[in-house]
């Protein structure tokens, strides 16, 4: 086990329930969602402030779509690292505003990056920016033609809610 699984907190069915009705109704108050879910309002605000406090719910940011930013293009960027300079090259990319995610691979990688751009001529100068960070070694770009299945954790939540 490492360290984040032994940090990581274990959901039950009750908090599955209660972020399904979260995804579901997202303005939603505490009142209501305890009324739907026939909790008491206590319950459900001493769960969501866990979860705020255990990180469990990500960023408000991530509902908002880049295309309404104009960015139209999405792409992922397979980035090879001299391996002394990873951490380096990381805090490069967190600096980069068309870095949309950066995340740590097994194999012939070692980065994925989702980026986003405006048009082609963006992506190019986005490619480029990404290629002279220091500590890059290579990179290889794949266009997103379209997304098919988005980011979503609701069938893994539907799975915890429902009774064995």
């Amino acid at each position: 086990m490492t360290s984040q699984e032994s940090t990581e907190p274990v959901l039950d069915a009750t908090d599955a329930r209660l972020l399904l009705e979260l995804t579901a109704s997202p303005r939603a108050t505490g009142v209501e969602l305890a009324a739907r879910l026939g909790l008491s309002r206590n319950t459900v605000q001493a769960r969501l402030a866990r979860w705020e406090a255990a990180g469990v719910l990500r960023s408000f940011e991530l509902r908002v779509q880049p295309r309404a930013l104009g960015y139209r293009l999405s792409a992922f960027v397979a980035v090879v690292v001299d391996q002394h300079r990873l951490d380096a090259v990381v805090d490069e990319l967190a600096e980069v505003p068309e870095v949309t995610e950066a995340c740590g691979m097994t194999g012939p990688t070692d980065l994925t990056v989702r980026v986003v751009a405006r048009d082609a001529d963006d992506l190019y100068r986005i490619a480029g920016q990404i290629l002279k960070i220091p500590g890059v070694v290579r990179t290889n770009m794949t266009l997103v033609m379209q997304e098919l299945v988005g980011p979503r954790t609701a069938p893994l939540l539907r799975r915890l809610a429902e009774p064995d």
